[in-house]
Formats: C-alpha cells, sequence, structure tokens
C-alpha cells in the first residue's frame, strides 16, 4: 500500500537575511527538523530568492549530486574547475561535487531577483571526479507531458547524475490527468508544486506544496487549475 509524506508550503524552514530568502522542505543550515531531514536520497529542497547583485562567495562541496533550476532571473555560476556561465528560466544546472570542488553562484543582474531551486541528491558514488553541467530545454516540451531533465543514464533527455533517480518537469493545463509509473522498485517519488493546484492520488497540493509517496509502482495526477510542478523519484533505501 503506498505511503504518503505531505509537506505544506508553510511549514517549510524559513531563513531571511535580506539578500537571500531560503524557504527549506528539509534540514539545512540553522533549519532542523529531525522528522524531515531528507526523503531518500533527496536531501536538500531549497526555494532561494537572491536580491540584484547578490550571491554566494565560493564555497566548498563534496559528495554530493547538485541541482540548480533557475525560475525567474539569470543566475551566474563559477567554480574550481574553470566553469563560468549564467543559467537562466529553461535551463538545468547539474554539477557533482565528488571528490571535492568550490563553486559561486550570483545574480547576474543589480536591478532584477533571480529565483531557483536548489536540490541536492546524495550520490550513489562516492569521490567520483568532480564534473559539472548545464543544459537549455524548451519549457513548451513539458505542456500537459513529463519533460524528463535528469536521469541516471548520459545518453537519456536531460542531463544525468550519479544516483538511480529520475526528475520531470511539467506545465499542464486545467483538467489533465495522468499516470507516472516508477521507473525503479525501490523508488520514492516527491511531487513539488510550482504554480496552481494538484490532486495526487486523493492529495490536494498547492503551490510550493510537497508530497512524497513511496511503495508503490505508480500514481495518477490531475492539474484542478492550471498548474507547473516537479517530480523527483529517488532511491528509499540510502
Amino acid at each position: 500500500m503506498a505511503q504518503y509524506t505531505y509537506h505544506s508550503a508553510d511549514s517549510r524552514g524559513d531563513a531571511n537575511h535580506g539578500w537571500l530568502h531560503s524557504k527549506h522542505t528539509f534540514s539545512f543550515a540553522s533549519y532542523h527538523n529531525p522528522e524531515r531531514i531528507h526523503f531518500g536520497a533527496l536531501r536538500v529542497l531549497n526555494d532561494d530568492y537572491v536580491a540584484g547583485g547578490k550571491g554566494f562567495g565560493m564555497h566548498p562541496h563534496q559528495n554530493m549530486e547538485i541541482i540548480s533550476i533557475p525560475l525567474e532571473g539569470d543566475l551566474k555560476h563559477s567554480d574550481s574547475m574553470g566553469n563560468s556561465g549564467v543559467i537562466q528560466h529553461g535551463d538545468i544546472q547539474v554539477m557533482s561535487a565528488g571528490a571535492g570542488i568550490y563553486h559561486s553562484e550570483y545574480n547576474k543582474n543589480h536591478d532584477k531577483p533571480v529565483k531557483f531551486l536548489q536540490i541536492w541528491v546524495i550520490p550513489n558514488k562516492m569521490n567520483v571526479e568532480p564534473r559539472y553541467e548545464q543544459i537549455t530545454l524548451d519549457p513548451k516540451d513539458r505542456k500537459n507531458v513529463f519533460q524528463q531533465v535528469i536521469s541516471p543514464n548520459p545518453t537519456d533527455e536531460g542531463l544525468w547524475i550519479h544516483q538511480n533517480a529520475w526528475f520531470n518537469m511539467a506545465d499542464w493545463e486545467e483538467g489533465v490527468e495522468k499516470e507516472y509509473t516508477f521507473h525503479s522498485k525501490g523508488n520514492g517519488l516527491y511531487i513539488f508544486v510550482l504554480k496552481g493546484d494538484v490532486l495526487v492520488d486523493s492529495q490536494k497540493l498547492g503551490a510550493r506544496d510537497g508530497l512524497g509517496i513511496w511503495e508503490t509502482d505508480g500514481i495518477k495526477i490531475k492539474a484542478e487549475t492550471p498548474a507547473e510542478f516537479l517530480l523527483m523519484e529517488v532511491p528509499m533505501d540510502v
């Protein structure tokens, strides 16, 4: 029988530093909730707002798959491997921290904020060679379907990470209903709603609500209004 864990938008950790306003679905930095450390291999889901010209200076990471998904504005990246670039809405960025990496993230613009999701996934291989990738996808390709943006396979659509995980993005019109089938037995699925109202099995979700589901092979999803959401399928046995 399917198991569920529901996280309402207003139950998330709230860190407001003025230039940075971050909402934490799972324990992060000064926000610690022993009941919300992770969902399987999904360790961090931060909903970040960064003011114009501000950002995160060079800092280290190790043995984590880090995914950035811009929602508004332009995010400038640089790292110790020599990579430098800007990601914006429609782009996906992946960084395998592996044996160790330093990077920085800044709002490229001084006159408007940047909003993005910062997601950490626990890898299935430790101390790999660090790597960085970004890709531009067409948001139209997620209209009324699941658009795959992350998988374990380098030859698949989107980017890949060191984990048996699949991410999809969706932008659905009101009334669209589909079934999501899990790729791998033992995986769970975490759904995070960006806009609108969604019905997942019998659970209603609004903007910035999250729902984790496991011990099932698939679920039914219906857009009760025009809706945008992110699906993150990850192993539960970590």
